[in-house]
């Protein structure tokens, strides 16, 4: 759990988590950038990545997501808590 963008950063890249569940609007980093930069890392090129947010997706979003490979976004007024722990499930391959 980390409390603003560059924190997430830092515990990401140091704790090397399973999957990352991240928001767009973070305090002093976006999660869109949060994103690009763990993607510029030799591990976090690969670690599976949620982006669950009230955004609907911009054009800039849209070209981000293609580039940067999620394994899903989820827009938080669309999906239940359910559906987020299924898509946990499903990534990493957890029983159903």
């Amino acid at each position: 759990v980390a409390g603003d963008g560059e924190e997430g950063f830092r515990t990401a890249v140091a704790e090397k988590p399973d999957l990352i569940i991240l928001d767009i609007l973070m305090p002093k980093m976006d999660g869109i950038t949060l994103m690009t930069k763990l993607r510029e890392t030799a591990w976090g090129r690969s670690v599976p990545i949620i982006l669950l947010t009230n955004m609907e997706p911009d054009n800039d979003i849209i070209q981000t997501i293609m580039r940067e490979n999620p394994s899903y976004y989820l827009i938080k007024t669309n999906t239940s808590i359910d559906e987020v722990y299924e898509k946990v499930k499903d990534i990493l391959k957890l029983p159903q």
